[in-house]
């Protein structure tokens, strides 16, 4: 099992904004093959350190992954709607 975890922080951190950005991700579920299994989770403590959401989603192998990353609805649906919303994100990669 191979898990990619995003962190997520917009530039606009409103309700409406976080939950649109939710939406948007969710457009991942049962299109990608390689995707198995993904978490969408929305920050409810609102720490100084707290990223606005993280997605969590979870692959078969490592190249399995690098197929999600380069698929059009990843790229196209998603990553093109989120990138100018985003004041920042990072990751974490991880088998086991």
């Amino acid at each position: 099992m191979f898990t990619h975890v995003v962190f997520f922080k917009f530039k606009d951190r409103s309700k409406e904004n976080i939950k649109n950005a939710e939406k948007i991700m969710r457009c991942l579920e049962g299109r990608i093959p390689e995707l198995k299994s993904m978490e969408v989770g929305i920050d409810v403590v609102h720490s100084d350190r707290s990223f606005d959401i993280t997605l969590i989603t979870r692959f078969d192998s490592k190249a399995d992954m690098l197929i999600y990353a380069s698929h059009p609805i990843h790229v196209n649906e998603v990553l093109k709607r989120l990138k100018p919303i985003l004041e920042v994100s990072h990751t974490v990669d991880f088998e086991g």
